[in-house]
């Protein structure tokens, strides 16, 4: 039996989105893994052209963060993705990824029940910072994503997502709190703002995973 990894119900609203805000070059790249209440759902930024499944011609999954390969080190950390995973991600090059390698890799997500997703699901050609309005845009879609998906727990990366997310200034660096309330037409979420773990923010790696990694233990 197949294993259903994308809210599909989304990709039309998504795809419109992606006219408004992204590069006509790539394809939008949509939410995947465990799509019926995850224990975690992991909420990032936004996709780039570098993401092999951003490519039109790809046929697969379109799903965070292929191709890429700092990201996966926090997810077998964490202890969402095998070893084996992990050692052939850090040796393949960008020609040898295939539709059936990624989907194998978001199955063990989902089989760890995680989903992994962007706020803005608008591909850029590179990781330039998006502007707040651009993410405010894609507020209704995460919104519908979150009901649909149901998480137990939302881990919202870097002040800019966390703070559009709940609608308040949040720096992650001074977060005193444990977690904050999302609450979505009468459904509240738990959500836990967390250092952005690639890119500028690899120095803070180490940070972020101790702080999902309590999140695991005690859930």
């Amino acid at each position: 039996m197949k294993t259903i990894l994308q809210c599909t119900e989304l990709f039309q609203e998504v795809n419109d989105l992606h006219k408004l805000y992204g590069c006509f070059d790539y394809s939008p790249i949509y939410g995947t893994g465990c799509i019926k209440k995850p224990k975690l759902m992991f909420l990032f930024m936004n996709p780039t052209g570098r993401n092999v499944s951003a490519n039109l011609a790809w046929n697969g999954l379109r799903a965070p963060w292929l191709d890429t390969k700092n990201i996966w080190h926090m997810f077998y950390k964490l202890g969402l993705i095998k070893k084996e995973q992990l050692t052939y991600i850090q040796n393949l090059q960008l020609k040898d990824w295939t539709s059936d390698f990624s989907e194998q890799l978001y199955k063990t997500i989902s089989n760890n029940n995680v989903y992994i997703t962007n706020l803005a699901k608008c591909t850029q050609p590179d990781a330039r910072s998006l502007r707040d309005c651009v993410f405010k845009a894609y507020l209704g879609n995460i919104q519908r994503e979150i009901l649909l998906v149901r998480p137990k727990q939302i881990v919202s990366f870097g002040n800019q997502v966390s703070s559009i997310l709940l609608g308040k200034s949040i720096k992650v660096s001074e977060y005193v709190n444990n977690h904050e309330i999302l609450e979505i037409d009468g459904n509240t979420f738990k959500v836990f703002p967390t250092y952005y773990p690639v890119g500028q923010g690899m120095r803070n790696l180490d940070l972020a995973i101790k702080r999902i990694q309590t999140l695991i233990k005690n859930n």
